[in-house]
C-alpha cells in the first residue's frame, strides 16, 4: 500500500536558480513546472526519485529575508561509483563541507552543500540497507 517517498520539497530562495542549480550539477531534469510565477519545479533523479522546489515567497508578497528553521537534515544521493560522482561534482566546484570519508557498513559519505546552503551528501554502500 504505501510505496515510498515519492518526493521530497525543498524550500528555495529563488526557485528558478536553485533548480537550474540541480539540474546542471547533479543532471536530474524537470518533470513538471508550474504556470505561475515564482515557479515550482519537480526534478527527477535517473531512478526517477524526485524533489520539489517550492518557491520560499507567493506572488505579491515581499521576499522573505529568512528562510524558516530547516525541516531536514539533509538529502542522501545514492551513486554506483563513488569516486567518479565526488570528481564531478569537484570539477563543478560544489561546497563540500568536509572530505569524504567511511561510514557506517562500510559506505563512502561525503557531505556537500546546494547553492542556497541546504545539506546533501553523495553515499555508495558496498551492501543495501534492505
Amino acid at each position: 500500500m504505501f510505496k515510498g517517498i515519492e518526493h521530497v520539497g525543498i524550500l528555495a530562495r529563488d526557485s528558478e536558480q536553485l533548480a537550474r542549480w540541480y539540474q546542471q550539477t547533479l543532471g536530474w531534469h524537470a518533470v513538471w513546472v508550474s504556470e505561475t510565477k515564482p515557479r515550482t519545479f519537480f526534478l527527477a533523479s535517473e531512478n526517477r526519485s524526485m524533489v520539489e522546489i517550492i518557491p520560499g515567497t507567493k506572488p505579491g508578497q515581499v521576499a522573505l529575508p529568512e528562510l524558516p528553521d530547516p525541516d531536514h537534515r539533509h538529502l542522501a544521493i545514492a551513486v554506483d561509483d563513488f569516486d567518479k560522482a565526488y570528481a564531478v561534482l569537484q570539477a563543478k566546484k560544489v561546497n563540500f563541507i568536509e572530505p569524504p570519508k567511511e561510514g557506517a557498513g562500510g559506505a563512502k559519505v561525503v557531505f556537500f552543500r546546494d547553492c542556497e546552503g541546504n545539506i546533501l551528501h553523495l553515499i555508495r554502500r558496498p551492501t543495501p540497507l534492505t
